[in-house]
């Protein structure tokens, strides 16, 4: 039986298509010193889109702009220190097969 191919998640991700809501963020940190004291910050692992990044004062940036809607940081974070919701009717993430 011949191997499936691999599939490269950077050009499934660049397919999408995202509608932005500029006035309301889907998904934030609920509490930055819950981050700071966390010694395996997860979230920066487990976001297929990288929508969780260290910046450059140790604390985490959120580009919810990017985020694919899965849920896997809010079942990921072990302090339960993510709020997740789904966007606002019309916008969030638009799949090109459905």
């Amino acid at each position: 039986m011949k191997p499936l191919p691999r599939v490269n998640l950077d050009d499934k991700i660049f397919t999408l298509k995202y509608y932005v809501d500029e006035d309301y963020a889907h998904l934030r940190i609920r509490d930055e010193a819950v981050c700071q004291r966390c010694p395996t910050r997860p979230c920066l692992s487990f976001c297929p889109a990288g929508v969780y990044r260290l910046d450059r004062s140790g604390g985490i940036t959120v580009s919810y702009q990017a985020c694919v809607e899965c849920g896997s940081c809010r079942v990921a974070c072990p302090y339960a220190n993510i709020e997740w919701s789904y966007p606002r009717g019309g916008f969030g993430v638009a799949y090109k097969f459905g």
